[in-house]
């Protein structure tokens, strides 16, 4: 009974944006985890449509926007939505890009660096394991630093790279979010998600939506719940 009353409060205060664009496929898994697992209010919004000023956060699934032509990321970046989240994203708004979500924010300059294929040059899914570096954003605020995330990655281009003087000012502004715990794809630091400078933009390779059902994580689902039990802290909604 509390719990169901508790998952009522939540659908009627907070509204999550899931974007999609042409090719994304990891919507719907984004869509289930936000309404059946943390019962958030979330509705699809499609890449030319503009987002709502009152909304609560923004998420950028996975997928193959566009099929990956030119650049992972890069066509979609220049979609209509991506100046809402712009607008949306200086407010504060929490955004988060997850695969083709954060190849797309690092594209149109909400995130720094850039993602390239995979030192394999070959598409990669499997398990993994991420280390939490920084458990002060919308994402991360129930984690521990340096905690353990089991987790699964599916990219080709996911390997994230940054010179030298970015890398420095990343570690100096705590932008690293995520790194992986062994060499999985020659990331530069084995970065696997960064944040922008005031925290509220993360990206992140690896897919949460994937890991935080017991019945699909061979390991441990809770670390993976705990990202998306942060955002609902991080908009005002405590359980």
């Amino acid at each position: 009974m509390c719990t169901n009353f508790i998952g009522e409060i939540i659908t009627k205060i907070v509204k999550v944006g899931v974007i999609v664009f042409p090719g994304s496929n990891c919507d719907r898994d984004m869509f289930h985890v936000l309404t059946d697992v943390f019962h958030l209010n979330t509705q699809y919004f499609w890449h030319e449509k503009g987002l709502p000023d009152n909304i609560d956060a923004v998420v950028l699934p996975g997928g193959f926007s566009y099929g990956d032509r030119l650049r992972a990321g890069v066509i979609a970046a220049n979609s209509p939505v991506i100046d809402d989240i712009k607008k949306l994203a200086n407010k504060g708004i929490p955004v988060l890009g997850v695969c083709n979500g954060f190849q797309i924010l690092v594209e149109s300059n909400l995130l720094p660096g850039v993602l390239l294929k995979n030192d394999t040059l070959n598409f990669m899914c499997q398990w993994t394991n991420l280390i939490v570096k920084n458990n002060k954003t919308p994402f991360t605020n129930k984690l521990l630093l340096n905690q353990k995330i089991p987790i699964p990655i599916a990219n080709g281009e996911g390997r994230y790279y940054a010179n030298s003087n970015l890398l420095d000012d990343l570690k100096k502004n705590n932008q690293i979010v995520f790194t992986y715990q062994n060499h999985v794809n020659g990331s530069a630091e084995q970065i696997a998600g960064v944040c922008n400078e005031d925290g509220n933009v993360v990206g992140m390779m690896p897919h949460p939506e994937r890991a935080t059902e017991s019945l699909i994580n061979p390991s441990d689902n809770k670390p993976s719940s705990l990202i998306f039990e942060s955002l609902i802290d991080a908009i005002g909604v405590k359980n």
